[in-house]
């Protein structure tokens, strides 16, 4: 099979073996993919150690093409939509073997590229929201004031929909762009907030006191003291990024705020007990999405699975400047 991967240098085009699928697995003939900021971070971390190419990517579409001996949800031909296991090989392939337990059917009103565009943002998005924020569904969630740092790109996208369709939570997005603001309005956002400027100065003009939770994408440390200054007593944080400086969690000390980190890969990286819990998430999401509740979050097509739109692909991860997500669909034959 046609694969992309990369052993210490540039990303490679090369040919390698179809995998076997194990007894929980679907073996997936990939359809498209789109790219993360994880593939770039991986890619700068991981050095193959026996000279073979390491296959990145984890969001990806495509039919299953055959399945292991235990799987009892899938068959043959499904339609399928997932974000994978950050510990196996990647999507950026023809063929990927994933677990059933983390996947789901493809919506089906969207197209391949379309679908690519969520898995990973929509797994993230859903547990940063119910599982670490717990952010109430429905009216029990009203009261509650949401802000999300970082809320144009692919996460972002997610979180906002997810926030204002799911529950009654006041979202307040930050966006510096004209382009980015109107792109988290068009989404829902209730307010928007310019992250280049003080968070807390701008917050008094919404007309909102504080804010109960805050969801942080990226750049959690260079608002950090903002978010706990604008924080009600026994308030969440929960982020996603990488900061640079370590947090003063001593902070957070006298309003007795909770810090949570949200990493999607943890249920099948250690497959613990609730890991069927992506592919329950994914199976509710595909349906809203049909019903017309929420809309893909594609932003750029870069055209066909290979190197060197995969390099650009990873050159625009690193701007932090994308809206939405970047993918890529099918193979050169």
């Amino acid at each position: 099979m046609k694969a992309v991967g990369y052993t210490d240098g540039p990303l490679i085009d090369f040919d390698t073996s179809e995998p076997a699928p194990g007894p929980r697995d679907l073996l997936v003939a990939v359809n498209a993919i789109a790219v993360n900021p994880v593939d770039t971070k991986i890619r700068g971390r991981v050095k193959p150690e026996d000279g073979t190419p390491k296959i990145l990517g984890w969001d990806a579409v495509g039919r299953v093409s055959a399945v292991g001996a235990e799987v009892k949800s899938f068959k043959v031909g499904d339609r399928v939509w997932y974000a994978g296991d950050v510990s196996r090989q990647g999507c950026n392939a023809q063929y990927q073997c994933v677990d059933e337990r983390i996947a789901a059917l493809a919506p089906t009103s969207l197209s391949d590229s379309e679908a690519a565009a969520l898995p990973l943002t929509t797994i993230t998005a859903w547990e940063m929201l119910f599982d670490r924020l717990q952010i109430p569904g429905g009216e029990d969630g009203a009261g509650r004031v949401l802000l999300i740092v970082g809320a144009s790109g692919g996460v972002g996208s997610m979180l906002v929909q997810l926030a204002r369709q799911l529950t009654r939570a006041t979202v307040i997005a930050t966006a510096s762009r004209p382009e980015s603001k109107a792109w988290v309005e068009r989404l829902g956002a209730h307010h928007v907030l310019d992250h280049s400027q003080s968070l807390q100065k701008q917050l008094a003009a919404t007309g909102l006191a504080d804010i109960t939770d805050a969801a942080c994408v990226n750049r959690t440390g260079e608002h950090y003291p903002d978010i706990v200054a604008m924080m009600r007593p026994q308030g969440r944080l929960c982020l996603i990024d990488d900061p640079v400086e370590p947090l003063d969690i001593k902070l957070m000390k006298q309003k007795s705020l909770s810090l949570h980190w949200e990493f999607m890969f943890t249920r099948p990286l250690f497959t613990t007990s609730d890991m069927k819990a992506q592919h329950a998430l994914l199976s509710d999401v595909a349906g809203l999405i049909d019903k017309g509740s929420l809309q893909t979050t594609l932003g750029e097509h870069f055209g066909v699975i290979n190197a060197a739109n995969l390099e650009r692909a990873h050159d625009a991860m690193k701007t932090e400047h994308t809206l939405g997500k970047v993918v890529l669909e099918g193979f050169e034959l």
